[in-house]
């Protein structure tokens, strides 16, 4: 499936959009006993009396109109329908409409929090012909925030490094994280935060993936590293512990929707 974006909806439309409907990060998906959650379509917004405060249009879809909407915090769902997490929903919709999703909440929560120039105060606007909004008093341009994030896997022969967050699931443990500060390449970024949250030397650094992370607005690129020196010394700010494990004794690990359980699956298989 492919997906082309777009700001210009279409003036006559030829075939039912695709409605991503948000109430905070809550999807609306029509769902029934034994069957997958679908998303809801129409030529019009197909719940008239649903209470939207915005809605955006995203682009196409296979050549289907696809749109998001906001509802109102307190807005019930429509009969078959109801408001579901938006983790909850992976692997259950198709991972194209997924990542559609992910896409869309990012666009709804930027235009939620982009109605006033963070120059000057003044209300902005739209415009037409890209994903930005302009404000009619300074002209000053806002875009979409996205906010670039390390992620690194760090190995040593057949160990791997996982550490838990302090906000993490009980008995969870995953790979070392952090975001990009400004006037930093994503190597340095990588190599810095090893260093900040468990006081290791890395080496042979490489690009693995990248991934959009929907919650709310951030792109993850993932390394490989391998240890290269150092004891753990964990910052306890950050984290709350940090220790090699083996391949037969690896701790609960995160869900399949995160690339970082893919960069662990990649070390398991080989």
């Amino acid at each position: 499936m492919s997906f082309i974006p777009s700001v210009q909806e279409p003036e006559t439309p030829t075939r039912p959009a695709l409605w991503l409907i948000f109430r905070g990060t809550d999807i609306l998906v029509h769902t029934e006993p034994l069957h997958a959650p679908e998303l809801p379509t129409g030529l019009e917004f197909p719940f008239p009396t649903l209470p939207l405060l915005r809605r955006q249009f995203l682009g196409h879809q296979d050549e289907q109109p696809c749109f998001s909407a906001e509802a109102e915090p307190s807005a019930p769902p429509p009969a078959g329908y109801d408001w579901v997490g938006l983790r909850s929903v992976f692997g259950r919709l198709p991972d194209a409409l997924f990542w559609l999703a992910a896409r869309a909440v990012q666009i709804m929560d930027w235009d939620r929090t982009h109605q006033y120039c963070s120059r000057c105060g003044q209300p902005v606007k739209a415009r037409p012909n890209e994903r930005s909004k302009e404000c009619s008093a300074c002209g000053f341009l806002a875009f979409p925030r996205i906010a670039p994030a390390v992620i690194i896997r760090i190995t040593r022969g057949r160990e791997i490094l996982l550490a838990r967050g302090r906000h993490f699931a009980t008995g969870m443990f995953s790979v070392i994280a952090g975001f990009v500060e400004p006037g930093e390449t994503l190597e340095q970024a990588a190599v810095r935060e090893i260093k900040e949250e468990v006081g290791l030397d890395v080496c042979n650094l490489r690009y693995f993936a990248s991934q959009p992370w929907p919650f709310p607005h951030s792109l993850m690129l993932a390394f490989t590293a391998e240890y290269a020196g150092g004891e753990i010394q964990v910052d306890l700010d950050e984290l709350e512990e940090a220790h090699w494990f083996s391949l037969d004794r690896l701790p609960t690990l995160p869900g399949p929707l995160s690339i970082s359980r893919r960069l662990i699956d990649d070390f398991v298989n080989r």
